[in-house]
């Protein structure tokens, strides 16, 4: 039976794990482009410690934090119709443009700057998150039609890992470009030709769902579409989404908090380590670009600890799905929320203490992957990009507030008095937030996550003209009805 198992699986190494792989450059590389602004700015406003062969500009904290802020701004925008271009076009298609705008803005940031200063640098980076909106849905869309549910975590956060391997590069490599003969407008020039290359590799190799890989195995295809509990017709119909059912769904609503909760306390150190190094502990720009980024190196590499951990877990049945969830995001969380209280305390003195608890903090925040990002499949596969699109509209209003509540807090990035206050927000709102996941939160498919979830509704409104057939229908039987797939158990009760 095992072996039988095996071959219906197609190749080891699949088209799925291809898929998965794609997934993970294009978020490195959208990532790349969308993070490396909060190392080049501080190279911009500060050219005598990276290359001063390059213009110098005279930006104040307001400006950094518009400039920081403003991606978010175009982002939150086009997140729910990301999810709606996703499931009209596909994600091939939308990733492709998403990708492609990404890199043209990218490439003329250098020359819009030099010619319109920090406001047309905003609107670059506003324009850049309108594009970039998109792809969170389409990836979340695209993972659930790819993903078997016993590889749903396997898939699912290697290709999330991306985001990880993104922002350390983004960190890393920006620093010493800004620092070498291409100076800060190289930031920009690379981060553009990674994601055109992208869009070739994604042209060729991607594919909206199993069936329409070209590249697919038939054993392969039939195991992931039957996996699903996919019809033959699936792909080419469209499900209604229940609107109303989700907008009261409570585990929907805690998962949304979980993300908020999450998207503050990361975003806060995204944006805000490289000042608090170069401010409080004195560092200049390659180092801080070269310690800014072991934090999120540490994320990346703790990510696939985590996903090793889940899957003993899971494979061996000691935690239920949920548990797991709720296991790896209390950890994700209350641990980087108690080593920010102590940042805030620390100073040049402790310079590498501080750097030992940030790389704690930010590395262990990599099990939010598994605690609460993957569960907008869990909850509703069939509408997970709606799921994403919904809860990362909500959650990317918080890094636009997030730079500037840094704004106005820290007066004077050297003043460490100021950056407790910052760290301090950040670590009660990261203990809040899970503390609502744990209490409401779950990793069960929803009811209304069915096909037909709102067909039985007009077929219960017409209930007073029962046909024969209705009437003389026999009960369900109770062990029948364990061995039937959930989605036919949900209609045979329906139709009862």
């Amino acid at each position: 039976m095992s072996n039988e198992c095996k071959v219906s699986k197609g190749p080891r190494i699949g088209v799925r794990h291809l898929q998965s792989l794609l997934l993970f450059l294009g978020l490195t590389v959208m990532h790349i482009a969308r993070l490396n602004v909060s190392v080049a700015i501080v190279a911009m406003t500060n050219a005598a410690t990276t290359n001063p062969n390059f213009e110098e500009y005279d930006w104040n904290e307001r400006h950094k934090s518009y400039i920081l802020s403003s991606f978010y701004w175009g982002y939150i925008l086009t997140l729910c119709p990301g999810s709606f271009l996703c499931r009209r076009y596909g994600a091939k298609v939308v990733l492709f443009v998403a990708s492609c705008g990404t890199a043209i803005f990218s490439i003329i940031t250098p020359w819009c700057i030099t010619w319109g200063g920090w406001q047309v640098f905003c609107a670059i980076r506003i324009l850049q998150g309108l594009f970039q909106g998109v792809i969170f849905p389409c990836v979340t869309e695209h993972l659930a039609m790819w993903s078997p549910p016993e590889e749903r975590n396997r898939l699912g956060a290697f290709s999330y890992t991306g985001t990880d391997c993104g922002t350390v590069l983004a960190m890393f490599i920006s620093g010493m470009i800004a620092k070498g003969p291409m100076g800060w407008p190289g930031i920009s020039y690379v981060s553009g030709a990674l994601c055109g290359a992208w869009c070739i590799l994604w042209l060729i190799c991607g594919a909206n769902n199993a069936p329409e890989s070209r590249f697919i195995s038939e054993e392969e295809c039939k195991y992931i579409e039957s996996s699903l509990e996919h019809n033959e017709n699936f792909h080419e119909r469209s499900i209604p989404i229940p609107w109303r059912a989700i907008g009261c769904s409570v585990p929907f609503m805690a998962l949304l908090v979980a993300r908020c909760s999450e998207t503050y306390g990361l975003s806060t150190l995204q944006a805000e380590i490289p000042s608090y190094m170069n401010g409080v502990l004195n560092m200049e720009i390659q180092s801080n670009a070269v310690f800014s980024s072991l934090p999120f190196l540490a994320m990346w590499l703790l990510s696939y600890v985590y996903l090793i951990v889940a899957d003993i877990l899971l494979r061996k049945k000691w935690l239920s799905l949920t548990a797991v969830r709720k296991l790896f995001n209390t950890l994700s969380f209350w641990i980087p929320a108690a080593a920010l209280i102590v940042i805030g305390f620390l100073g040049e003195d402790h310079a590498n203490v501080a750097i030992a608890l940030m790389i704690v903090s930010v590395g262990v925040n990599s099990g939010a992957t598994i605690g609460s990002s993957l569960n907008t499949i869990d909850l509703s596969p069939n509408h997970a990009g709606i799921l994403i699109g919904l809860s990362n509209t909500v959650a990317n209003v918080i890094p636009i507030v997030t730079p500037l509540i840094a704004g106005v807090i820290v007066v004077d990035k050297h003043d460490r008095g100021q950056w407790q206050i910052v760290f301090g927000i950040a670590a009660i709102i990261f203990f809040v937030g899970n503390c609502v996941f744990l209490i409401w939160g779950t990793a069960e498919a929803q009811p209304w996550d069915a096909d037909d979830f709102l067909t039985p509704k007009d077929a219960e409104s017409c209930s007073t003209k029962k046909s024969p057939a209705a009437a003389i229908a026999p009960p369900i039987d109770p062990v029948l009805e364990q061995q039937i797939s959930w989605p036919e158990r949900y209609t045979a009760k329906a139709i009862d």
